[in-house]
């Protein structure tokens, strides 16, 4: 380990060995034992940085801090019921035009689908149709022979 390494260490996790990245402390504590000045030097100002910081204590916030930090905050009136936002107007016009697609959809089928002919009955149901002409009937006359 270099005396740069150790200052680096030093200044980062502080002068107990404790903090020191386990996989560098064996090497580092070498570098101390061995009193190297550099070492020792970075050392003694980690202590003192730590003596400093151990020292400094933040003295707990006043009552009346308190009190007027509370009493600076903004303040609204609160909003009648009835004209707070709600979440399922957002969807209302997606509803809308979602039945009004389908009802569209259900008048189109209704007045374009064809008419029986005058001597052909009627169909009894949904199941009872003919699937003649949809796409899955097949056509009157093959593709490939035109």
């Amino acid at each position: 380990m270099t005396p740069e390494r150790f200052r680096r260490i030093t200044e980062a996790y502080g002068a107990s060995p404790e903090r020191w990245p386990a996989h560098e402390r064996d090497a580092a504590l070498a570098l101390v034992n061995a009193q190297d000045a550099d070492a020792l030097a970075a050392l003694a100002d980690a202590r003192a940085l730590d003596g400093l910081l151990d020292a400094h204590a933040v003295a707990a916030p006043s009552p009346d801090l308190a009190r007027r930090i509370v009493d600076s905050a903004p303040t609204r009136p609160a909003r009648a019921f009835w004209r707070r936002p709600r979440i399922w107007f957002s969807g209302v016009g997606f509803v809308g035009a979602g039945a009004a697609g389908v009802a569209a959809g259900a008048l189109l089928v209704s007045l374009l689908a064809p008419a029986p002919a005058p001597g052909e009955i009627a169909h009894g149901g949904w199941f009872e149709q003919s699937y003649s002409g949809t796409a899955f009937g097949g056509a009157p006359s093959d593709w490939s022979d035109q």
